[in-house]
């Protein structure tokens, strides 16, 4: 692709990027985008102004953890849901409290959790988040056994558009994750957390 001639060129190029891509893109594969090299500052002030160029729309630019992604405000779903209403699956009790656990105590073992939530855990659990992938097997402890150690994903940090584990609400403002249906009650919703993020 030839160098932009301008800021206005440069935007253009980073929202057709931007918007024709299913995944978020970090600053290194919008760096590919030019011949010229572009200092990673300079794309983010872009990025930051582009950013700008759309608020007030029904689709916004956010930054996750994988990176830059246009997706749907969430005051908008509810009509974009119309297009598509299936339902999101349901989720229990134990996977969300898992997924808690493993999110702010990471890395953490089975053995870990099991002596959190003080109940055996289940294969199945650990395997629906990372079939999600939402948790991923990053090593093993070095004791006896050597225990699988498990954390969260940049996939997860997507879904609950956080760029880090640092934007994760306080641990006593969580009373359980949000935006999930939990088989048999309707949890409260901790602010501010949108865990089933949506694209464009």
């Amino acid at each position: 692709m030839q160098s932009p001639n301008n800021l206005q060129d440069l935007k253009l190029i980073l929202e057709t990027a931007l918007l024709t891509s299913s995944e978020p893109l970090s600053i290194n594969e919008l760096k590919r985008l030019f011949e010229e090299e572009l200092s990673p500052e300079i794309l983010r002030k872009v990025l930051d102004e582009l950013r700008q160029d759309w608020d007030g729309r029904g689709v916004e630019l956010v930054n996750v953890a994988s990176g830059w992604r246009f997706q749907t405000k969430p005051e908008f779903q509810k009509f974009i849901d119309r297009l598509n209403p299936e339902k999101p699956p349901r989720l229990s009790r134990a996977v969300l409290e898992t997924l808690a656990i493993i999110a702010y105590r990471q890395p953490v073992t089975r053995g870990d959790i099991e002596e959190i939530r003080g109940v055996t855990v289940s294969s199945n659990v650990l395997k629906t988040l990372e079939d999600r992938g939402w948790i991923d097997a990053i090593g093993h402890r070095d004791v006896p056994g050597r225990p699988t150690l498990f954390a969260t994903t940049k996939t997860f940090l997507d879904d609950l558009n956080l760029r880090s584990l640092g934007e994760l609400p306080p641990l006593e403002d969580v009373g359980s994750l949000p935006s999930l249906d939990i088989e048999g009650d309707t949890p409260p919703q901790p602010p501010q957390i949108e865990l089933n993020a949506h694209q464009t």
